[in-house]
């Protein structure tokens, strides 16, 4: 049950990021500080439909039983999680983005702690 549930809110997570940075691009580089030019909206654009496919997978998987695949993909959504929460936290110190950054750091702590905690109660 507990995975459906982090199933399901990963796939809304998923679409709204995937929508955001499809068609709200401009405003999400503006609120990390940083410009938005024309290279960085392509690169936003690709990267929403890997969202968007990621919110897909997590929809179709939700119903999945505990597996040796179902502990694979927590362990791997979650230290990817963490890593981006790190990673923009490193920018944030290297001063290539602003403090609009931490809100994305944080949700994407949160997510990766709950991953490792699905993961880790089975």
């Amino acid at each position: 049950m507990t995975f459906q549930i982090l199933a399901l809110v990963m796939t809304a997570a998923c679409i709204g990021l995937g929508a955001r940075f499809l068609f709200f691009g401009r405003g999400l580089l503006t609120e990390w500080g940083l410009e938005s030019t024309t290279g960085a909206l392509i690169l936003l654009r690709r990267m929403s439909l890997m969202y968007l496919g990621l919110a897909l997978v997590f929809f179709i998987a939700r119903t999945a039983g505990p597996s040796d695949i179902r502990s694979a993909m927590c362990l791997i959504m979650g230290g990817i999680a963490v890593l981006l929460a790190g990673l923009g936290l490193y920018e944030f110190l290297a001063r290539r983005a602003s403090a609009g950054i931490f809100r994305s750091a944080i949700a994407e702590a949160v997510l990766g702690a709950a991953f490792v905690w699905v993961w880790w109660t089975g």
